[in-house]
């Protein structure tokens, strides 16, 4: 087989989604049908991340009946196998053939990958953040460059990620010595504002704060305040948006190859699916938490103080230039984000 025949092309994963409902009765009566796969899956989220159950526990459930049994899933929640950036290192290796990550944990491993992560100060809403990734290109972009190594990686999500702290900030003055965790271009981000921000693994976050390791951190927006009970120790939630980033599921190509036609249409068909079902879903669940954070935890919504937001708009030019100067995959993916951002008229 060419490596031609073996690229995995996203326009044919859409494609395929669209008549799968119609090819599906004969592909099932194929020789291959009866064959089944058990796949293990590595997710960054701990089990009591939000987004642990409502985007890794339903596809696994989702895929399982698709396939009338005959793909499942077997799940280890952050840390069981690997964490973090190990995450990406067992996929590719075939330790697991599957995992959840966020693109800033893997940085360097494609030029456009601070982009699929995304740009903090950018864009504004979640459905800019889809757009962007699967129509304008970005995820391609990412994949092109992650093949060659065995990788592929396809979103679940696009959502807000925001900050939460212990202690209420008043202006730019108050965010010295602030130390809050942080991950991807986000750190830069939050140094430029004035604090000093750190990285610390998913588990260890709610300690970390509980501690005073850290002052404040984001996992996510509100939802994921609520799942990590984070509202418990740090009751301030910081307005607007830091920015809008992207969980991602990661595979190991060769086990995607080697999968029956069938099972490989239906788990790529469901995971482009999922992307656009998963990313509104959490809009409403964004909004549910927040409510319930102020109803029933004592949780007070605060803007950042417009000095602040000054800071964190010359830190986000800074950091898009940076993108750019990746090379030309990444500088080709940085002018769709401008001109989208012009077009909304955002500059």
């Amino acid at each position: 087989m060419s490596d031609q025949d073996k690229t995995i092309s996203r326009r044919n994963i859409v494609a395929g989604s669209l008549v799968t409902a119609v090819a599906m009765p004969s592909i099932m009566r194929s020789a291959s049908a009866q064959e089944k796969v058990s796949w293990k899956v590595q997710a960054h989220w701990p089990k009591a991340s939000g987004s642990y159950n409502d985007s890794l526990v339903v596809l696994q459930k989702e895929l399982e009946q698709r396939s009338g049994g005959r793909f499942k899933l077997e799940l280890f929640g952050a840390g069981e196998i690997a964490k973090d950036r190990e995450i990406y290192n067992v996929v590719r290796r075939g330790v697991v053939q599957m995992g959840t990550i966020s693109p800033g944990y893997v940085l360097g491993e494609a030029q456009a990958m601070g982009l699929y992560y995304g740009v903090p100060g950018t864009l504004r809403e979640t459905w800019e953040m889809m757009h962007l990734t699967k129509n304008l290109g970005i995820e391609k972009m990412v994949n092109d460059e992650l093949r060659p190594k065995g990788v592929m990686m396809l979103g679940d999500k696009a959502y807000p990620t925001e900050l939460v702290l212990k202690r209420k900030i008043g202006s730019a003055a108050d965010l010295g010595s602030l130390k809050v965790r942080s991950a991807g271009t986000m750190l830069e981000y939050l140094a430029a504002a004035g604090t000093a921000p750190q990285q610390v693994a998913g588990p260890e976050i709610y300690q970390a704060i509980s501690t005073g390791v850290v002052d404040g951190a984001h996992w996510g927006a509100a939802v994921g305040a609520l799942s990590m009970k984070f509202w418990e120790v740090a009751p301030y939630h910081m307005k607007p948006a830091l920015g809008f980033t992207t969980d991602a599921f990661i595979f190991n190509l060769a086990a995607v190859e080697k999968l029956p036609p069938d099972l490989r249409l239906i788990l790529l068909s469901l995971v482009e699916e999922r992307y656009f079902r998963r990313s509104v879903e959490y809009l409403q669940q964004e909004a549910v938490a927040l409510k319930t954070g102020q109803t029933k935890m004592n949780v007070e919504v605060v803007r950042f103080p417009d000095d602040v937001l000054k800071k964190f708009a010359e830190a986000s030019k800074v950091i898009l230039q940076k993108e750019v100067a990746k090379g030309p995959v990444a500088a080709s993916g940085a002018e769709a984000l401008s001109k989208l951002m012009s077009d909304l008229g955002y500059t």
